[in-house]
């Protein structure tokens, strides 16, 4: 539960009728969230258009969405949703506001907790950093129904920590072969540190869908030789200029050009049958913390 002796009771039901997370009369107190890491082996793959455009697709679906922005330090899915938030995860980290202060709105609806830009100490935590970090964020699950963290590129610490905890991992990557290598690592790493993961791979900015499908041909074949198995195939999403021209005006392509090509398949990303059971036995940053042990 919430400790409101921190924020002061009255402040803190300020602060949920604002952000409108009142609960459901029936909805029990340990209900908690589905939750969903988006990541990906390098830079440059469109994760955060992919996990920006998922958050308010689902939202549209009548999903009560965060997004958590844990590309911590160099963070951008508030400028991709064009909204300017006052605090971000290093003001939660080291405790000048509480977890829901930090929420802004954002389009359709959905709540987002920023990164933050140029704090070294995020990019870089430590574990009892992360620790702290994962009690201050348990919370928020008992306010929505789906969390979407978009990671920083790559194996950092706290994309670690939350691969282990994760049910699910949505994993996007490009037809390049840089791209493929590095998402297969992180497609390992994942496994290894937890066998029961669903793991679904995406080929975003693809040219067309024969390199898409190359793609992934080439990752399966890799992944069932070497580790035996290998993820869901998720579908893939063209490269389109309607894309560019919505991150320029700060609006989710799905929003700014519903019917383009990239749009439409981000449709067919946000019905991807694994996000509706997204949830494991204990809350998702319970199993955080436990996996810094």
């Amino acid at each position: 539960m919430i400790d409101t002796s921190r924020i002061g009771l009255g402040k803190f039901q300020a602060a949920r009728r604002l952000l409108g997370l009142r609960k459901k009369p029936q909805e029990p107190l340990t209900t908690t969230a589905r939750v969903v890491c988006v990541a990906s082996g390098k830079g440059g793959t469109g994760k955060s258009i992919v996990a920006t455009n998922l958050a308010v697709l689902r939202a549209q679906m009548g999903e009560r969405v965060l997004l958590i922005d844990f590309d911590a330090g160099l963070a951008n899915d508030h400028l991709l949703l064009g909204v300017a938030p006052t605090h971000d995860l290093g003001h939660v980290l080291r405790g000048e506001v509480h977890a829901l202060e930090a929420l802004v709105e954002a389009p359709a609806g959905i709540k987002l907790l920023s990164g933050g830009v140029g704090r070294d100490f995020l990019a870089n935590p430590t574990r009892r950093d992360l620790e702290k970090l994962y009690r201050a964020l348990l919370p928020l699950e008992s306010g929505f129904d789906l969390i979407v963290l978009d990671h920083g590129a790559g194996l950092g610490f706290s994309t670690v920590a939350n691969l282990a905890a994760a049910t699910t991992l949505l994993l996007v990557t490009q037809p390049e072969v840089t791209a493929l290598s590095d998402s297969y690592a992180v497609y390992k790493r994942a496994s290894l540190l937890n066998p029961y993961v669903q793991t679904g791979l995406l080929v975003n900015r693809s040219l067309d869908e024969h390199a898409a499908l190359g793609a992934w041909e080439r990752f399966k074949g890799a992944s069932q030789r070497f580790l035996g198995h290998s993820p869901d195939w998720i579908g893939w999403v063209p490269a389109d200029r309607a894309v560019q021209l919505s991150v320029d005006r700060r609006l989710p392509v799905v929003l700014d050009a519903p019917d383009c090509p990239a749009a439409r398949a981000l449709h067919g990303v946000s019905r991807w049958a694994p996000l509706e059971h997204a949830r494991g036995a204990r809350p998702f940053f319970e199993r955080a913390r436990a996996s810094l042990r």
